[in-house]
């Protein structure tokens, strides 16, 4: 998840990756090539991901190309992807789309939360942690809004709600981690 697999080349092309990113549609691509993908296209729309045609509205590089501030090539892309998703990272808008974005975020927000050398706010710590106690509880509870008990598995409705309702919270709140980080804000 730091990086695209070991063996793997960019699909836009077809060489090792230079400077890495992952899209929110979860593909990696070298950051040049996905930045001449968005050069070529509207430059005030998102660029679609080459591979599932998605809109890429936020880009992460790697941990690796974060490191490497130093070489040229990264040291020109990195600000480009900041500005990148300075201007689209907040278009997440609807809901088809945060819940396209939602495994990307999950698994991301996964890693983070168990590797001890990243460091997440410990206010979005917290939060994740009360919206996640706080679905559980409702979901254990017997009081419901829909009773299971009345009307079978629909009265499960309101319970999957809640912590779908729950999920888009967390990952919005870590969408805007991850803008912190690479957006340069």
């Amino acid at each position: 998840m730091d990086g695209p697999l070991e063996n793997d080349i960019c699909s836009i092309c077809h060489s090792n990756f230079n400077t890495p990113c992952q899209a929110n549609c979860s593909h990696w691509f070298c950051g040049s090539c996905i930045l001449q993908v968005w050069d070529h296209g509207p430059a005030f729309h998102p660029c679609k991901c080459p591979l599932c045609r998605r809109e890429i509205t936020l880009l992460v590089p790697s941990e690796a190309s974060s490191r490497q501030c130093n070489m040229v090539n990264t040291a020109e892309i990195l600000p480009r992807i900041e500005r990148y998703n300075r201007r689209f990272g907040e278009q997440s808008n609807g809901l088809m789309q945060r819940m396209q974005d939602l495994p990307f975020l999950l698994r991301r927000l996964l890693r983070d939360i168990r590797d001890p050398q990243r460091t997440l706010p410990l206010f979005i710590r917290a939060r994740v942690y009360l919206a996640m106690v706080a679905s559980a509880i409702y979901v254990l509870s017997p009081v419901d809004i829909i009773p299971e008990g009345l009307l079978g598995i629909i009265g499960f409705l309101d319970d999957l709600i809640i912590v779908l309702m729950c999920f888009l919270h967390v990952a919005a709140l870590y969408r805007a981690v991850l803008l912190s980080r690479h957006g340069g804000s």
